[in-house]
């Protein structure tokens, strides 16, 4: 299983409709709103022999209201 963080940046005035559609979809484990450039922030754990932007992609991307994404992938813990 691999690590990866996903910021949003969502419509004004939509980002708890895109924070609720995203917790509904059962794919993070952790979601949080945040100060800056983007509005959400989710930690994802992507299984094995999945390709990580297809998975994501077909999971989360397709949500109403969400403008821009930000994947920061994760190496190893320290």
């Amino acid at each position: 299983m691999s690590l990866v963080f996903v910021q949003f940046r969502c419509a004004p005035g939509r980002t708890y409709e895109v924070a609720d559609a995203i917790w509904d979809r059962e794919v993070v484990s952790e979601l949080y709103s945040t100060s800056g450039d983007y509005d959400l922030i989710a930690k994802v754990y992507i299984p094995d022999g999945e390709e990580v932007g297809h998975y994501l992609s077909s999971r989360l991307f397709d949500i109403p209201g969400i403008q821009r994404t930000l994947t920061t992938m994760t190496f190893r813990a320290f």
